[in-house]
């Protein structure tokens, strides 16, 4: 009877520790994804906002919906560059 740990109890808390990791892991992936939806939204936001201030002198305007937002916010500065285009196509 010493005070050596068993080999049971170090496997329990090295297995432990391993599912910790993986469960940090797992969430630390949407956690990146959620963040880049929020940046390419706050910078498509303001694209479409400088957008329309600038374009006022040049007669070019794309109105501010939830679908030029949706595609704003997740393409970001190519969403609001494919709404000009399709603007001059259209």
């Amino acid at each position: 009877m010493g005070m050596g740990i068993e080999l049971n109890i170090l496997l329990a808390y090295a297995f432990g520790l391993i599912l910790l990791y993986i469960l940090g892991y797992i969430l630390l992936i949407p956690i990146k994804l959620i963040m880049k939806f929020m940046y390419n939204g706050i910078v498509g936001g303001i694209m479409l906002v400088i957008l329309n201030f600038i374009g006022g002198f040049f007669n070019l305007h794309i109105g501010i919906n939830p679908m030029t937002a949706l595609v704003a916010g997740f393409l970001g500065v190519p969403g609001v560059i494919l709404m000009v285009v399709l603007q001059y196509l259209l």
